[in-house]
């Protein structure tokens, strides 16, 4: 009896060790720059957040590094997305998951200005 509730003490702190270890919501540059400014809105409603790259420790997301997105839901999102030379562009409807990663690449990228 003690080695099976040895055995589920064991498991369930597995389990709670794999939970902490989750890197949650991320996004992975596939666009062939840098970039400085990344909001999300729900789809749709023009309401943008906060700017995610303050989440990372340079506050930029180059080409091919991965970007981890803090308090959003999963759900379906629009992004604003900013470069360094000022331009702005758009991704429309964004299928973002739990504990996933997301990506965005130079395809993706509509309404650009300048």
């Amino acid at each position: 009896m003690r080695w099976i509730l040895a055995s589920v003490a064991l498991l369930l702190a597995s389990a709670g060790e794999l939970a902490a270890q989750s890197k949650g919501i991320r996004l992975w540059n596939l666009t062939t720059a840098t970039i400085s400014s990344f909001q999300l809105s729900p789809a749709g409603k023009n309401a943008w957040g906060a700017n995610q790259t303050l989440n990372d420790k340079d506050k930029e997301v180059d080409h091919d590094e991965r970007l981890r997105i803090t308090s959003v839901e999963p759900g379906r999102y629009d992004a604003k997305v900013g470069y360094r030379d000022s331009k702005q562009c758009f991704v429309r409807n964004i299928e973002i998951k739990a504990d996933a990663v997301f990506s965005i690449a130079d395809k993706d990228l509509k309404d650009c200005n300048k």
